[in-house]
């Protein structure tokens, strides 16, 4: 299992890297399902963590996991994988939300998002499907998309504030 990188490691260098689109024909590959095997991994090694984005594993393809847990309320509409995902639509009111992320470990802040997104996107059997969501999900739509464009939420956030290291 790979561990999530960190912004001030070399490997950190993935995470400022537009990441690249998984071949269609590549989903279903050993390649492939092993990294989404790598990522489940290593999010549901952090207790605190909701997503992952490949960079944070070090590679840069346009994939990213949601943590079962989030879907606790809706398990029947539960979707865990999301490769080469887009946002296709949001809405025009936004709020400054809470903010953390596994790879620049303490740091919090508040970010604006967009309240509800819609994502259209390939799941681990290479079937395409749209999701739309408001609230946490919506959020994690767009934090780990700005992943898969190399962009960390401590570029926009503000109030940014370094609390105590803790065990994970």
């Amino acid at each position: 299992m790979k561990s999530i990188v960190q912004k001030d490691t070399v490997e950190g260098e993935a995470l400022r890297k537009i990441s690249n689109a998984v071949e269609l024909s590549e989903i279903e590959t050993d390649k492939i399902q092993n990294i989404l095997k790598e990522m489940h991994q290593s999010l549901a090694s952090q207790n605190d963590g909701v997503a992952l984005a490949a960079p944070q594993i070090g590679v840069n393809l346009r994939i990213f996991v949601v943590a079962p847990k989030v879907f606790a309320k809706d398990p029947d509409n539960m979707r865990l994988v999301f490769i080469n995902p887009e946002i296709i639509k949001h809405s025009k009111d936004e709020k400054l939300l809470d903010e953390g992320c596994l790879s620049v470990r303490w740091w919090y802040g508040k970010t604006r998002r967009h309240s509800r997104a819609t994502v259209k996107a390939y799941g681990e059997n290479a079937e395409e499907f749209q999701m739309s969501a408001s609230g946490l999900l919506a959020q994690i739509f767009q934090h780990e998309i700005d992943h898969l464009n190399g962009i960390l939420f401590v570029d926009h956030a503000v109030e940014l504030e370094e609390m105590e290291s803790k065990e994970s």
